[in-house]
């Protein structure tokens, strides 16, 4: 009865993120990947065939998403091929502009100062039209909230 309940202990906060092991996708080319991408809010990513990006108003990831800042810059990307399928890794390497997604994160003093330079891990996904998609997990990894980049149109 004790292993059961330390069992119970361990596994209650472990949601969808924590297991996640990709999307299973491994067909997608580089070619494919480059271009513009599109999310909510002004959200825009640039990923250039020669390997470099331009990032505006990105929002980080996992827990870093609470803290409210939004980093615009350039850097660099590159498709990548696991198990579990691909992912792109996308560095910020030159930070441009830092903007806050609401006033009240903008004014709260506890917020910890923007990164400089920051690494995002965009699993590469196909929707039911078989159209590219990237996301990453946001938030508290027990909710499981996906931060999706859609094609750019005209892109």
């Amino acid at each position: 009865m004790v292993v059961l309940t330390a069992l119970t202990a361990l596994t209650a906060c472990a949601g969808p993120y924590q297991y996640y092991e990709g999307t299973g996708i491994h067909d997608t080319t580089a070619a494919e990947v480059a271009g513009g991408w599109d999310n909510l809010g002004g959200t825009r990513v640039v990923l250039r065939k020669d390997g470099t990006a331009l990032l505006e108003k990105l929002d980080g990831q996992d827990f870093d998403f609470e803290d409210g800042w939004r980093l615009s810059g350039t850097g660099t990307w590159q498709l990548t091929d696991d198990d579990g399928g691909q992912a792109i890794r996308l560095a910020l390497t030159a930070r441009t502009r830092v903007e806050n997604r609401s006033t009240a994160t903008a004014t709260d003093t506890s917020s910890p100062e923007p990164p400089s330079t920051y690494a995002w891990s965009f699993y590469v996904d196909r929707d039911q039209h078989d159209e590219l998609k990237l996301f990453f997990f946001y938030g508290d990894p027990d909710i499981g909230n996906t931060y999706v980049m859609t094609r750019e149109t005209g892109s």
